[in-house]
């Protein structure tokens, strides 16, 4: 049955994605929190710690500055195992 595959969002991976991504750029967090427009950096240290996951308009933005698409940010697991 598809729905026992479904794909489950993970915040730990997302955020180990998320600082990979941005450490790979050579961006600093306060440099992202400037391009995200954010009044200061916590948002992003929660996303990389895992606490948090980015909102949609977020994942757009991190996913134009780091050149990948939201699926390579996206950290996902799948319910029961992969997908058949």
């Amino acid at each position: 049955m598809l729905l026992d595959h479904r794909p489950v969002l993970s915040l730990e991976e997302t955020g180990s994605n998320i600082k990979k991504l941005r450490m790979e750029k050579g961006i600093s967090v306060k440099e992202l929190q400037g391009l995200l427009g954010f009044d200061n950096p916590q948002a992003i240290y929660n996303w990389e710690r895992g606490r948090n996951m980015p909102s949609i308009d977020n994942l757009l933005v991190l996913s134009e500055i780091f050149g990948v698409s939201i699926n390579e940010i996206v950290g996902k697991n799948f319910l029961n195992g992969f997908p058949a």
